[in-house]
């Protein structure tokens, strides 16, 4: 069953370009995950990583400029989804940005993991924000 959560929409006081060319590039992440995850590794637009002892692999599939970064679990996953990045500038220096996540999971995995997923997609979006509006 394939499940949809959404981030609520957060401000960046940066131009959507800014935001677009931190977050399409994985190597830009090692510091927001170095103390969260074992063994992050980038190449290119491949990550992988462990988490609780599980394997994790993220592939960037689709990128629009200033607007959507598309991420992908690579095979390694146990669980097949995908991860989109949104950005829309409303103003110069005022990008809006929501993140959405799409996981194929079983009902029990669902009642499981569902609610952790809604509050830990919200809580990723608000610290992309507040590290972008601390600079």
């Amino acid at each position: 069953m394939l499940e949809k959560y959404e981030s609520k929409q957060q401000q960046i006081r940066r131009s959507a370009e800014t935001v677009y060319e931190a977050l399409s590039d994985f190597n830009n992440f090692t510091p927001l995950v170095a103390d969260r995850v074992e063994g992050w590794k980038v190449d290119g637009d491949t990550c992988t990583f462990k988490v609780k002892g599980m394997e994790m692999g993220l592939r960037m599939v689709e990128k629009i400029p200033g607007q959507l970064i598309k991420l992908e679990a690579t095979d390694t996953t146990p669980i097949g989804f995908t991860f989109w990045l949104q950005l829309k500038e409303s103003a110069p220096y005022d990008t809006r940005m929501r993140l959405v996540l799409h996981a194929e999971m079983n009902m029990m995995i669902k009642m499981m993991i569902g609610s952790k997923l809604r509050d830990g997609i919200d809580q990723m979006a608000e610290q992309i924000a507040r590290t972008f509006n601390a600079v």
